[in-house]
């Protein structure tokens, strides 16, 4: 028995999300108003009245058999009305038809017992209040604000113009009209304010749910940003190598051998490489990266300098820039047929300015394309920013500036890394 006990929390329970388990607290709840307020408006005030006669009894026993069928309905129609209210079903066109219908009979049958002195005056109020909130709960719920208010007003004033004709008592009049004020505000509090938060708590649930998704779209970008970054280069050294050793073996020369070895190293590499990309703990070194630019492009047979040095700069600004060289190194490389390159770092004020600069036939491959739009969105992460594009002489320029912290004085050496291609 514990353990079906336990089996049953679980799935009512343990597996809801917050939301959901605030709904059915709230809906318990609302149940359970709905025969409170019976009880004690209803069926206590007339077990306590004095009755006389079978036939009495058998109205009151009817009225506190209509009220109570109105609770029953109040309650399979709840979850109907609350979804509509929440936007996740359509209201069924007959949902409140017994509700609606109960609430007229037991309208019509209060006054009449008060009128045949089977109830007292007090009792009666009692009992239109009774009434009244099982179908409020609903309706409240159901229409709108303004649309319930106008109604009740309408019903209000019908009702008191009957209590002035059945009594003739201006005061019982009034006194009939702060009761439909009190069920109406009443309704309103108990069920149109809770169903509003909870339309909040649903929305910020959603919301949750859809940052969750965006985090994930995000990684997902970062991981193919990664990916293209680190396997863009390496793949093009490795087709170049490749195509080398295949001349190379075609014309019988021992060369051919180094440089499949060479092909091996940077598959291996790449490898490593991927793992830690998928890890997320790959940081680009800015010297690492200047120094593999410079080879890489002397090994395709493209004249090569690159000045300027790393040291002194945070890890943050290297690790972006270092993104930069790789990238751009690629470009040199997959596109346009270059016969020298000039890679620059140098300080200007209060920022670092990375600068690539190669000749041969620039096209639009090196301007656009997934690579620069991921180096712009890590540019952006440090507040820099990337401009790509054709310069004078034939030229094709990539120039990155990123501003450096307060903190980050170490000047950047203008002259670290010089390298010609011989």
């Amino acid at each position: 028995m514990i353990t079906r006990m336990r089996a049953w929390q679980r799935r009512t329970w343990h597996d809801r999300s917050q939301a959901a388990r605030v709904e059915l607290q709230s809906v318990i709840v609302w149940h359970a108003s709905v025969w409170f307020f019976c009880l004690c408006w209803m069926v206590m005030p007339l077990v306590s009245a004095p009755h006389h006669a079978p036939l009495t009894l058998a109205l009151q026993v009817l009225l506190v058999l209509v009220n109570a069928a109105q609770c029953a309905a109040a309650d399979r129609a709840l979850r109907p009305v609350l979804d509509h209210y929440l936007g996740r079903a359509v209201l069924p066109p007959r949902a409140l038809w017994t509700p609606a219908g109960l609430f007229v009979l037991g309208l019509a049958l209060a006054p009449v017992l008060v009128a045949v002195h089977v109830i007292t005056p007090s009792t009666g109020k009692l009992a239109l209040s009774a009434v009244l909130l099982p179908f409020g709960m609903l309706y409240g719920i159901a229409v709108s604000v303004r649309q319930f208010l106008r109604r009740a007003a309408v019903l209000g004033a019908v009702l008191m113009a009957a209590s002035a004709l059945i009594r003739e008592d201006a005061a019982d009049a009034v006194a009939t009209a702060a009761i439909i004020a009190f069920g109406a505000g009443f309704s309103l509090l108990a069920t149109r304010c809770g169903a509003w938060n909870l339309a909040v708590l649903w929305e910020a649930e959603r919301s949750r749910g859809i940052e969750a998704r965006l985090a994930v779209a995000e990684e997902r970008l970062r991981f193919a940003r990664d990916l293209h970054d680190v396997m863009g280069r390496n793949l093009a050294v490795i087709a170049l190598k490749s195509e080398l050793a295949v001349q190379l073996a075609r014309r019988g020369r021992p060369e051919a051998l180094e440089q499949m070895i060479e092909v091996q190293r940077i598959a291996q590499e790449s490898q490593r490489e991927v793992r830690e990309v998928v890890r997320g703990y790959r940081e680009a070194d800015l010297e690492a990266e200047l120094a593999g630019a410079r080879g890489v492009l002397r090994a395709a047979g493209i004249d090569c300098t690159v000045s300027g040095s790393a040291a002194g700069l945070p890890a943050a600004v290297q690790s972006a820039l270092a993104w930069v060289v790789r990238e751009a190194a690629t470009n040199v490389l997959r596109h346009g047929d270059a016969g020298r390159c000039a890679v620059s770092l140098r300080t200007t004020g209060e920022q670092v300015v990375l600068r690539v600069e190669n000749d041969g036939a620039p096209d639009d491959g090196q301007g656009r394309g997934s690579g620069l739009m991921g180096l712009r969105e890590r540019l952006s992460e440090v507040g820099g920013t990337l401009r790509a594009g054709p310069a004078e002489q034939g030229l094709f320029r990539l120039t990155a500036e990123v501003p450096l912290p307060r903190s980050a004085d170490s000047p950047v050496v203008a002259e670290g890394m010089d390298g010609v291609a011989s």
